[in-house]
């Protein structure tokens, strides 16, 4: 049996594990902790909540007991009540699948399925666009090579998380393209039903009719650099021939700064949702023209912007995020701008408002990085590591 072990239910995962039961194969999941399917704290959100879509439905999954007390904000934070070795021999595992790295107990998992010569596979967020001095970058490699040594598959999410492994060392018949997803599905339907209502939309946020609608999306946090849209839009209250208006979903210590600037005298209108949940989000895509993801290189990845394009929404992503190249350059050089540069962010507002992307070119894009990819890759590798034992007489 295939074990995957993660954190917690996550609204990006669960239509992967759909997907692998959807096919057939023979897996469960592992969860550390209930975090946010039950009510808790987040707090870069300052508040506490649970998504509101049934994450545990439709593929197998049990939740591991852990010493009480757990956090999912400290390296030491989540303590397994039993050792790892005897989870794996009484369940069975033949393959053990590790959703990253954060947790000291999930460098136990690899280590234990090692020892028991069970083949561990890796799946993890960092990527190589991050500088980092020479000292660091000693520790880390030293640190991070104990556990690489003793994984036999990286399932690599993109382009740039695939030069961290092999700047590493690790060989390509160790890598899996297992492209970061989420449900397009889901965010393509919902899309449809609420295209519709677009102007009634636009309206309950005071989007005006003839408005480029820009959005952000996420956590008002420092490493997603909001505040670089306000200076952007600022510099371009105009796109496009077309008043800009910004419109802002996400809670954060920033929500105040961004409501001052965006108050002032010259500022564009502007728009503060607040937190929605996960079934409120697709109203946000439908109602704007376009995404904007300005973080830094603490960004691994952005699914966000995933679910814009599912949406048929295009984005503007800062060159520091993980997605960057795989899902924003595809699209013209206007969709990439350097980290921080608020005048060329500026600039690829205007270039995107006055050239429309194509609606094929966003679903051609979302639908190669669908859960399916990453289920093709899974289902291969675990044909090619039972052929052997198949042919044995």
């Amino acid at each position: 049996m295939l074990a995957i072990v993660t954190s917690h239910p996550i609204q990006y995962q669960a239509p992967l594990w759909r997907a692998l039961a959807k096919a057939g194969v023979k897996f469960e999941v592992w969860f550390l902790t209930p975090h946010a399917v039950q009510p808790s704290a987040d707090r870069e959100f300052g508040r506490t909540f649970a998504w509101d879509l049934d994450l545990l439905a439709d593929y197998p999954h049990r939740f591991l007991a852990v010493a009480p007390g757990w956090s999912i904000d400290r390296f030491n934070g989540i303590r397994l009540q039993r050792g790892w070795p005897a989870e794996l021999r009484e369940s069975g595992v033949t393959t053990l699948w590790v959703e990253g790295w954060r947790f000291r107990t999930l460098w136990s998992a690899v280590a234990a399925a090692h020892d028991l010569r069970i083949p561990v596979w890796l799946r993890g967020e960092s990527h190589d666009l991050a500088p980092e001095s020479w000292g660091r970058r000693l520790v880390k490699r030293a640190t991070l090579g104990w556990l690489f040594r003793r994984v036999d598959r990286f399932l690599c999410i993109g382009s740039a998380n695939r030069r961290y492994y092999e700047q590493r060392g690790i060989p390509a018949a160790r890598l899996l393209v297992a492209p970061y997803c989420v449900d397009n599905s889901r965010f393509a339907a919902a899309a449809r039903e609420l295209a519709p209502r677009r102007a009634e939309l636009r309206r309950s946020w005071q989007i005006a009719p003839e408005a480029f609608c820009v959005l952000f999306c996420g956590k008002l946090i420092p490493k997603k650099r909001p505040l670089d849209l306000v200076a952007a839009v600022l510099l371009a209250p105009r796109a496009g021939g077309r008043p800009v208006h910004v419109l802002v979903v996400g809670d954060g210590e920033l929500a105040g700064p961004m409501r001052a600037a965006l108050a002032g005298p010259g500022a564009p209108a502007a728009t503060f949702a607040g937190f929605l949940n996960q079934s409120e989000i697709p109203a946000a895509f439908v109602a704007a023209d376009c995404l904007v993801l300005p973080s830094d290189y603490g960004e691994t990845w952005g699914l966000v912007v995933n679910e814009a394009l599912a949406a048929g929404r295009p984005a503007i992503v800062s060159n520091r995020c993980g997605c960057a190249e795989d899902l924003a350059a595809p699209l013209g050089p206007a969709h990439v701008f350097p980290c921080g540069d608020t005048a060329a962010l500026a600039s690829s507002l205007r270039s995107v408002a006055a050239t429309p992307t194509l609606a094929a070119a966003l679903q051609r894009l979302s639908e190669s990085h669908s859960p399916q990819r990453t289920v093709e890759s899974v289902v291969a590798a675990l044909r090619e590591r039972a052929a052997p034992a198949r042919a044995t007489p």
